[in-house]
């Protein structure tokens, strides 16, 4: 679905979360039971953002299910816990980083990337960023999403080069995209422009998207994650099946 050839940019495409009971009708079929809509969303799309792992922990075993469940090539990016970024603000969180790591692993090959929101409400901070990062066992794993514009300037970047971490590129009311790459891999998070979440992206607009997913393919990345955010009435998976169909095109 997402493999061009052994020697191409893989693009990874899907949506941050898929159980929205608004989704129904619009993008999974009214007669699906509600059981039944992962596994159609796995047929459409390639990858997922998993936010639920933000606001609480699961057990070993739920995700031994998800890992079972997923078909192959499938692939899941999980949120860190916000213990790690909004409540210590990275700060002695060197355990909790290992504990959430090692959850994880047991997806297994299912396992791509785990993205690290850095609360808006922290300053930039170098010192415990770089610290955080070195207790992930792969920072390569690992996307930083920062949500506060002094994080943005060189220093920032150049940290993230040294562990192999990815800039995680954000499209928002607050932010524009740019072709800034820290790691063969890039990773864009898509929310909507004029409105957060409720903002359905044009056919130009998404062509845009594609000609800077190019774009990063050009200056070295080598997997390309693609997350639409904008959930509302389906907006979602519809503008990623759309972009989906444009960078196989291209």
């Amino acid at each position: 679905m997402n493999l061009i050839s052994s020697k191409q940019p893989v693009f990874l495409i899907g949506t941050s979360g898929w159980t929205y009971d608004h989704w129904k009708g619009c993008f999974y079929p009214e007669s699906l039971p509600k059981n039944r809509w992962f596994d159609y969303y796995a047929s459409h799309l390639s990858v997922v953002e998993v936010n639920a792992t933000f606001y609480r922990t699961f057990k070993d075993e739920t995700y031994q299910k998800w890992r079972e469940r997923a078909p192959q090539g499938f692939g899941y990016v999980l949120k860190a816990p916000k213990l790690i970024t909004h409540r210590k603000f990275l700060v002695d969180v060197e355990e909790d980083i290992k504990s959430f790591y090692r959850s994880c692993t047991i997806l297994g090959d299912k396992f791509e990337m785990i993205l690290l929101q850095v609360t808006p409400n922290m300053p930039c901070d170098l010192e415990s960023l770089q610290r955080a990062l070195h207790a992930f066992p792969d920072p390569v794993r690992v996307a930083v999403e920062f949500r506060r514009p002094e994080w943005f300037n060189q220093n920032t970047f150049s940290l993230l080069r040294d562990v192999g971490a990815t800039l995680c590129n954000v499209d928002s009311p607050q932010q524009t995209l740019t072709a800034q790459l820290t790691s063969g891999r890039a990773y864009l998070r898509l929310h909507g422009r004029k409105h957060w979440y409720s903002y359905n992206y044009s056919d130009a607009e998404l062509r845009e998207i594609a000609s800077l997913v190019q774009e990063l393919v050009e200056r070295g990345a080598k997997r390309v994650y693609i997350f639409f955010n904008n959930d509302f009435e389906g907006y979602a998976p519809a503008n990623a099946l759309a972009l989906h169909e444009l960078l196989s095109e291209s």
